[in-house]
């Protein structure tokens, strides 16, 4: 399988040509470009699961395809070398077919959901899901941090482009600048925690003896060299480091508090939405996370840091999403909690846990999105719930591959996320026996289970059940394969894809199904120098912090399940009813805070405006009056002297020779006062 690997770059290279090939000739060629787009993506796709084959032989793949700049640390570690490279090893390769996978099917299911919209910028928007791939497929296979931030960057320029697709409108160039703002806020410090990790180790890579994770063991046990800021000793340094590279994660990932772009970034197209939410934008910061977690693993600061903003971002979000009409808006929510439920696995030292439900959520949230596309053409564009109800059987394929993600949304066994939610939920709790910290997240994420279950059938029962709420939804329109097609797929994965990591299972009856677990702990040929050990996985899985192993699980997964489906079962009572109200008015003032997300855009604007503007201004007028008045008065100083100067060249030779005599005459006055010569 060693030549496989050769093609590599082309997992990449396919949708950039797509890209260049929309944007050139995509108003001349059939279906605006995309056919292009299509096969692209379908030959990532193809190829990536060569790479995974590869890789399941016992191949790992790193190579330096390119070097471009080598420089010197201040720090006197050594030179460093700035080059492009890829690696593929079973993050990797496993990220690689999810990203591909998701991509193609958000372009077959495009064929029919922009079609219906009447667009006339379909190339401009098949050009933009290129290169959105490419850049995606780009960062996932970077073996460097320097590269991984270029793509990551880039990945944000694709996602400004394609929410502002519909550029007419108000909304959606607003939604796309404060998506492209609010992320790049984070990503200053992902910036900075990059160059301060090539001070401090010399080097960017992520794997093999000369990683920075490997550098960064080694000063932590003395056997290595690295450099620090003065006072700050290597442990604190690496805590700083890594939380720095989180900024960016934070941002990207939409965490709380730089969560507030993704609810407004449904001004995209539905279709976009799916490609961001799953496997893109929102996906790499959590990527990140796991593709660091070595060196995350060695500050437990850091990893605590992360569980709790996790734990903490998967409750608040699932609040807000309980309240919420548009069917778009509930799902942007939805995005941002259980992108925490992923930071919590991450930080709990649930590595595979984490990536575990990276991997469902990219299915069944491409579901849910791609689902909501149907629907809202179904609706003649319509995305307020209330004006739906009845759908359940004039769409039943929609409703059906829906119900599928919905079900795997919420938790609910045997359906792909309540496996990795309750394996994210049982290594919280086992490492919260310990630190206190790690509970309060735990807590946190456990009691965001019951309000997603209510949010998530409270969006089933008010688009699909009871009867039709407007003559849009008696009259619905007809959806063709192109939709049906994708939603089937993914709806699929969204029951199976559970069987990857059975860790419940595992743990009740002893049996080896935890294959996703197998499959990250490296034994399909783990790069050397790129650790995944840490202290929450160790107690995860060699617990001996409680009694009976088999009782703790069977006890943590009831009580996932039994908020779950206490959830469900509020949101049945209140909305699965023929004629069903809002019941906003019973929460009274806290209704309006949750519905006004807390007034986090109310604040983040107030912080702007009210003190980051004064203090830029301030800092302008400073500029302007003492900075620049210095340099424009040495500048003024300068002219004036030069123009009285140049006054007495004359080009008169009497002017001259008085000029030498009256000269002559001073020094000899000045030489005399002060040299002696009349004394």
């Amino acid at each position: 399988m060693e030549g496989v690997f050769s093609y590599a770059p082309a997992i990449a290279a396919f949708p950039l040509v797509a890209f260049v090939i929309a944007l050139a000739f995509g108003k001349s060629l059939p279906k605006k470009g995309a056919l292009a787009g299509i096969f692209a993506t379908l030959g990532s796709l193809v190829l990536s699961a060569l790479m995974l084959v590869a890789v399941a032989s016992g191949e790992v793949y790193h190579e330096t395809l390119y070097e471009w700049a080598i420089g010197e640390t201040p720090s006197g570690v050594g030179g460093i070398e700035f080059t492009f490279g890829i690696l593929i090893d079973p993050l990797s390769a496993l990220m690689l077919v999810i990203v591909s996978l998701v991509a193609f099917l958000v372009h077959v299911f495009s064929l029919g959901y922009m079609n219906a919209e009447g667009e006339t910028g379909l190339p401009r928007y098949y050009a933009g899901l290129g290169l959105f791939t490419f850049s995606m497929l780009a960062f996932v296979f970077a073996d460097n941090l320097l590269m991984a931030f270029m793509f990551f960057e880039l990945v944000g320029l694709c996602s400004f482009l394609l929410i502002g697709f519909w550029f007419r409108t108000r909304s959606a160039p607003s939604a796309a600048k404060k998506a492209f703002l609010v992320t790049r806020f984070g990503d200053y410090f992902f910036l900075i925690g990059v160059v301060a990790i090539a001070a401090t180790f010399g080097t960017l890579q992520f794997a093999g003896d000369g990683s920075f994770v490997a550098a960064a063991e080694a000063a932590l046990d003395g056997t290595g060299e690295a450099w620090t800021p003065a006072g700050i000793g290597i442990e604190n340094w690496v805590t700083l480091t890594g939380l720095l590279v989180l900024g960016g994660v934070i941002g990207k990932s939409a965490q709380f508090p730089l969560h507030t772009w993704l609810p407004d970034a449904m001004e995209g197209p539905t279709t976009v939405s799916a490609l961001i939410h799953a496997a893109t934008m929102v996906a790499a910061g959590v990527y990140l996370v796991a593709r660091m977690f070595g060196y995350y693993a060695l500050s437990p600061t850091a990893l605590a840091i992360i569980a709790f903003v996790g734990g903490f971002t998967a409750l608040f979000a699932a609040t807000m999403g309980v309240v919420k009409d548009d069917i778009k808006q509930v799902l942007a929510y939805s995005t941002i909690s259980q992108y925490g439920y992923m930071m919590l696995g991450l930080g709990v030292g649930g590595y595979v846990a984490g990536v575990f439900h990276l991997m469902n959520h990219a299915f069944f949230k491409a579901l849910l999105f791609l689902g909501a596309g149907s629907v809202i053409v179904i609706m003649h564009h319509e995305q307020d719930m209330w004006k739906m109800g009845g759908l359940k059987d004039k769409a039943p394929v929609t409703y059906y591959t829906f119900l599928a993600g919905a079900l795997a949304l919420a938790g609910i066994i045997p359906f792909s996320g309540f496996w990795s939610k309750d394996e994210i939920l049982f290594d919280a709790m086992i490492v919260g026996l310990e630190e206190p910290v790690i509970m309060a997240a735990y807590a946190m994420g456990l009691l965001a289970v019951f309000f997603t279950g209510f949010y998530t059938f409270r969006m089933v029962f008010l688009t699909f059940h009871g009867e039709p709420r407007s003559e849009t939804a008696e009259d619905p329109h007809p959806v063709g394969w192109s939709i049906k097609a994708p939603l089937i797929v993914l709806g699929v994965l969204a029951l199976v894809a559970g069987i990857a990591n059975l860790a419940p299972v595992a743990k009740l009856t002893g049996l080896d199904i935890t294959f996703l677990e197998f499959w990250l702990d490296g034994e399909y040929g783990a790069v050397e120098g790129l650790t995944y050990s840490a202290y929450g996985e160790l107690l995860a899985y060699e617990t001996g912090v409680v009694g009976s192993e088999q009782l703790t699980v069977a006890l943590a997964a009831g009580l996932s399940l039994l908020l779950a489906f206490s959830g469900a079962g509020v949101a049945w009572k209140l909305y699965n009813v023929p004629e069903p109200t809002a019941h906003k008015e019973k929460l009274g003032s806290v209704g309006d805070l949750v519905e006004d997300n807390y007034y986090q855009d109310e604040y983040q604007v107030w912080l702007a405006e009210g003190l980051t503007l004064p203090f830029s201004r301030a800092a302008d007028r400073f500029d302007q009056t003492v900075i620049d008045g210095v340099v424009d008065g040495v500048s003024t100083a300068s002219l004036f002297g030069g123009d009285r100067v140049k006054r007495i060249q004359t080009g008169l030779v009497t002017n001259y020779a008085a000029l030498l005599v009256g000269g002559f005459i001073a020094l000899l006055v000045v030489l005399g006062l002060y040299g002696g010569w009349f004394l």
